[in-house]
């Protein structure tokens, strides 16, 4: 592909997928009772595994391919620890686990929220960037469908969770919506990223695996082990993976 092409199928793939959680967000809005504790913990759980799926046939394995068990260590342990870094640094408010970050008592609960989703999306946005970046039609929309499909629950469960904060369902589901919005911004990114040195491709990609393991076992795995669906939680997670496994495999 051209640069122009990869730029290009890097925004609008990152931006579709992006905009699946405003379908998760529907629900909310034609079902005037919000979604169990049991339910959401298997719709994120079988998220999770949709994301982990991805992460290891769509960005490790081509990472190692490409470039070597080594570089494949490096950027994964380089991507889990720029976001490490930014959950520390930036304030935020996990759904279950509380108040996170620096000053994160001065900012109104929406933005808190805003910024945790941010934290989630970005690397997702990324990654799918990376993967049109290789100049792999095949790892991109891969990857792109195996984000679309995670962020449908999620957006369920986003929208869900504003509404128990206070926020009317219409409000809900269109912020809802806008969390997605911050993928197109990094998959542009990631997409730059792999054009201007693409020697790096292989860093890349596993700079963006490391990135999305951080955000399963960081912040949707807890969420899903903390109201007492353990078990249910943990098959969700092994469907999704099973799905975007097979999905993966027609895709490649």
């Amino acid at each position: 592909m051209t640069e122009s092409q990869v730029w290009l199928y890097g925004v609008l793939a990152s931006l579709i997928a992006g905009s699946a959680t405003g379908i998760g967000a529907l629900p909310v809005l034609i079902f005037k009772k919000t979604p169990s504790h049991r339910v959401m913990d298997m719709l994120l759980s079988f998220a999770a595994g949709v994301m982990l799926a991805a992460t290891v046939f769509s960005l490790i394995i081509p990472a190692m391919e490409a470039g070597g068990i080594l570089i494949t260590i490096v950027g994964i342990i380089a991507g889990a620890v720029v976001i490490e870094l930014l959950d520390h640094i930036l304030p935020h408010e996990h759904f279950q686990k509380g108040l996170e970050g620096h000053q994160a008592t001065v900012l109104r609960k929406i933005w808190l929220f805003v910024i945790a989703i941010t934290l989630h999306n970005f690397p997702e946005g990324m990654a799918v960037g990376v993967g049109y970046g290789a100049g792999s039609i095949a790892v991109g929309t891969s990857l792109a469908v195996a984000i679309g499909l995670q962020n449908i629950p999620e957006g369920t469960a986003v929208a869900a969770s504003f509404i128990k904060a206070g926020y009317t369902r219409g409000r809900s589901a269109w912020y809802s919506f806008l969390t997605g919005l911050v993928e197109p911004i990094g998959g542009l990114i990631g997409a730059t990223a792999v054009v201007i040195a693409r020697p790096a491709l292989p860093f890349f990609l596993a700079f963006a695996a490391g990135a999305m393991l951080y955000v399963i076992s960081d912040e949707i795995i807890p969420e899903t082990h903390s109201h007492g669906y353990e078990a249910v939680s943990t098959f969700s997670l092994i469907a999704g993976f099973l799905i975007m496994m097979v999905l993966d495999n027609i895709f490649g």
